[in-house]
């Protein structure tokens, strides 16, 4: 890969970046502008940027990579997810705009108490640490082979490298700049798909009627696994897991919900949650396509693709197979999916941890601003450090290690929330903390225990195992009903 064209690219595109963030922090530095983005942003701008917040490099790369493993069965896994947004939508964006929060963990604080609020908080803070970092470390680990090491430069440098860059753009204004960059980042990550779809398909010299039959007809055009009750991609399995994926990492992710939370009205950030919703599952069966024609390309070009599925467009990108606009579309699409995830996931942090766990609010708007800053750094610094925890361990499937930590890390604000809102008994707040951390822990024992007795393996559904072992504990220390607020 041409080194010097991209780090030519990033320049351009971190000046662009840079541009739009100056002019929307123009006048608008404060925390309100930070955390809420002064609850002024148009609902279709942050539809289509929360797209690209929740593709990010992962799906880029990933999503094609998982065809040869997988077939085209993660479609299941998108199906569920249109329908956790219409829950969210209803559910979940009326409670926080009736409570008008900031900070979404707030709402445990009311309903349960002190111990659970900061639980959840804590739980939210570890769980979006490891996924963005997740995320942001396979375009890192992409941007270090092809172009880094050429100049001898450590992966170290170049993580911290990327985040100063983020840190930059995002420092002032916050999630007021965020939704804007977002858009923008969306709009290049999904013009590189395209263009990227139509110069694989001119390949393989197929028109849009040609690449429809190609990947029906390919051995790898499976989406539905209704048979198998013991594979992880089984319908029900993925379908339910999908619903609770996209609950507990959007609705009940500060980022993702932060980004509604700035929409004007309640009425604008559900429609907001439909738009996003309804563009997500034609976005995902377009990475899917791709990864087919990758697979037929391979065959026709008698290549040898390489083991590990994420890398299998970047080998095509950086090989040449695809011509030199492929690789231009490459980088532009994986600096913007990077950066789309990463931004909003720093303000996510520093906003959860200033209010839940700071309690920002007690202090003067001067004195607020200040260590909100100092906050925004210190978020960073901790950022960087898990990239290089995860590189340390290494991962075959990035995408499938997201979902597994969120299956672990997630499911107890799943079950918090949960009973929260679905029954109005009081619960003894100082043990929530215990319960929390003793339900993730359960299942991990559970999935080596019921692999090792029967052979089953769980896949995303412990998401849903782990909720409800939290939800089970709750109601097992719960007391009388409490009055309605």
């Amino acid at each position: 890969m041409n080194g010097t064209f991209i780090l030519i690219t990033i320049a351009v595109y971190f000046g662009l970046l840079l541009l739009v963030a100056r002019i929307t922090a123009r006048h608008h530095t404060d925390n309100d502008a930070f955390f809420s983005g002064n609850h002024q942003s148009p609902w279709y701008i942050v539809s289509f940027g929360m797209i690209g917040a929740s593709l990010s490099g992962v799906t880029f790369v990933s999503v094609p990579g998982m065809v040869g493993s997988i077939d085209m069965t993660y479609m299941q896994t998108c199906f569920g997810f249109f329908f956790g947004y219409l829950i969210i939508a209803h559910v979940l964006l009326p409670l926080y705009y009736r409570l008008n929060l900031t900070s979404i963990y707030t709402y445990l604080g009311k309903r349960f108490g002190n111990h659970a609020y900061k639980t959840g908080a804590s739980f939210f803070l570890l769980s979006k640490m490891l996924g963005a970092a997740a995320r942001l470390y396979l375009v890192c680990v992409i941007l270090q082979h092809f172009v880094f090491d050429a100049y001898d430069i450590p992966f170290s440098a170049t993580v911290i490298g990327t985040v100063v860059l983020i840190w930059l753009y995002t420092r002032k204004s916050g999630i007021r700049t965020i939704v804007w960059t977002d858009s923008f980042q969306t709009l290049c990550l999904l013009l590189a798909l395209g263009l990227i779809l139509y110069q694989v398909a001119s390949l393989l010299d197929l028109d849009a009627a040609g690449v429809i039959k190609a990947v029906s007809e390919n051995e790898h055009s499976r989406i539905f696994v209704f048979d198998d009750w013991h594979s992880k991609q089984n319908f029900f399995k993925q379908f339910f897991s999908g619903i609770f994926i996209t609950i507990v990492m959007t609705g009940l992710d500060q980022d993702m919900m932060q980004k509604n939370l700035s929409c004007r009205n309640l009425k604008e950030a559900q429609k907001n949650m439909y738009c996003y919703g309804f563009s997500f599952v034609p976005v995902n069966l377009l990475f899917l396509t791709l990864g087919v024609l990758l697979l037929i390309a391979s065959t026709q070009l008698h290549l040898t693709l390489p083991a590990k599925g994420d890398d299998i467009l970047p080998f095509f990108a950086a090989g040449g197979y695809l011509g030199y606009p492929v690789l231009v579309l490459f980088a532009i699409g994986i600096i913007a999916a990077a950066f789309s995830s990463a931004d909003s996931a720093l303000a996510a942090l520093t906003t959860s941890f200033c209010i839940d766990i700071l309690g920002i609010e007690r202090y003067s708007e001067q004195k607020a601003q200040k260590v909100r800053k100092y906050a925004h750094l210190l978020v960073s610094a901790v950022f960087v450090g898990c990239i290089l925890v995860i590189e340390a361990i290494g991962s075959r499937n990035v995408i499938d290690t997201i979902y597994v930590l969120a299956s672990y890390t997630y499911g107890p604000l799943l079950g918090l929330f949960a009973f929260g809102l679905f029954t109005r008994r009081g619960v003894r707040d100082r043990f929530i903390p215990y319960i929390a951390i003793a339900s993730p822990v359960i299942c991990y024992l559970t999935d080596h225990m019921v692999a090792a007795a029967t052979g089953y393996q769980f896949g995303y559904e412990m998401l849903m195992l782990n909720g409800l072992l939290t939800f089970c504990g709750l109601a097992a220390l719960s007391r009388k009903r409490i009055p309605d607020k």
